[in-house]
């Protein structure tokens, strides 16, 4: 097994950054910390900032305020070429005329490395990729998922403190995508290299993360383990981003120790603060609803989504329109009445802006 621990690890600091294009303000005030070792996904909406931060991180755009640090350094006016990072972007930007081999090895003659050194650095990092048998191959006889391999060997024969990727997954089919995350998960156990990740995708969030940022018109919304934003999202759009279908919401009103809403009411929570506000939002996720008859949400079935194992019932109804789970053998169509329930305790709360008031307990 090669022994990668040549690569040096730092943390990552962002200390009150921001960053405005022609007077629009794109990262607004962003703190964040990224551990040695860590593998942090930045996730959110088209448009929310993150490659934006990856790229402040990088050198290539630059702070209008704020601290970037690396390992402890201040990089804020370092050059990018100076900084010890290495980039993987969205276009694999591979030379079409050179080999494999003189692709991953580029960069180094240009940093004019020794031969040697070249040679190993290339060499082990084509065998931790499995491109070994594709060295003098050129990326036009490569596949999409080899192709993003050896991008990503560019960047790993640098030996940086930090690798940032900019959504290098997004030009691949979905077959291709699922291999690649797995290898990606492989390659930072096996580097423990520093990983900052940006993607549109949760599931690459939720899958590849250590832990998870999200974004949303620049500004880090909540930052954390993935389960953790998961069952205990900080507020209606975290909730909401992260999940899939996305979770229900329902408009309701606090009333004689009720939460009240068009068609429906459920007794408050005993452990909702009693100072939380009158207007109110609840939120179910759709694998916490289940199809029940007599259920106090009562709708036609607008859109089946059957999955195999289980499915989706997208229905209408007075307080809006629900996505509910059902099994494996249900009796589901378009056009259908039926009813749906939460399953035991299934409410997060959140004010009428959208701020989390109460998670269930079991979450």
């Amino acid at each position: 097994m090669i022994c990668y621990k040549h690569i040096r690890m730092s943390d990552v600091s962002l200390k009150g950054v921001r960053k405005a294009f022609d007077g629009n303000p794109v990262i607004k005030g962003v703190d964040l910390e990224v551990a040695r070792g860590e593998f942090l996904v930045m996730v959110g909406p088209s448009g929310c900032g993150k490659t934006t931060l990856l790229r402040l991180i990088a050198g290539l755009e630059e702070a209008d305020e704020g601290v970037i640090e690396i390992g402890g350094r201040v990089v804020s006016d370092v050059p990018p070429r100076d900084r010890d990072v290495a980039m993987v972007f969205q276009s694999y930007a591979l030379y079409p005329h050179m080999s494999v081999r003189e692709n991953l090895a580029f960069g180094l003659k240009l940093r004019k490395f020794p031969e040697a050194e070249i040679l190993s650095r290339v060499t082990a990092a084509a065998g931790l990729l499995e491109l070994t048998s594709l060295l003098e191959r050129r990326p036009k006889a490569l596949s999409g998922g080899q192709r993003q391999r050896v991008a990503m060997g560019r960047a790993i024969v640098r030996h940086p403190k930090v690798f940032l990727f900019d959504e290098p997954l997004s030009n691949l089919d979905t077959a291709l995508r699922v291999q690649m995350r797995g290898e990606l998960a492989r390659l930072h156990r096996r580097l423990g290299a520093t990983m900052v990740y940006v993607t549109h995708d949760q599931v690459e969030a939720m899958t590849l993360a250590g832990r998870v940022a999200v974004f949303d018109r620049g500004v880090l919304q909540q930052a954390g383990p993935p389960l953790e934003l998961y069952h205990r999202p900080a507020n209606r759009f975290v909730a909401g981003f992260l999940g899939s279908p996305a979770m229900n919401f329902v408009a309701v009103r606090r009333e004689s120790g009720r939460l009240v809403g068009n068609g429906f009411a459920f007794p408050v929570p005993r452990d909702l603060p009693e100072d939380s506000g009158v207007e109110l939002q609840i939120g179910m996720r759709p694998q916490e609803l289940q199809i029940d008859a007599r259920g106090p949400f009562q709708g036609e079935v607008e859109a089946v989504e059957r999955l195999g194992f289980d499915g989706y019932a997208f229905l209408s109804t007075q307080a809006g329109g629900l996505a509910a789970r059902f099994a494996k053998g249900a009796e589901v169509a378009v056009g259908d009445q039926v009813g749906v329930s939460p399953v035991c305790d299934a409410l997060h709360i959140f004010t009428a802006e959208g701020r989390a008031l109460r998670h269930p307990a079991s979450s």
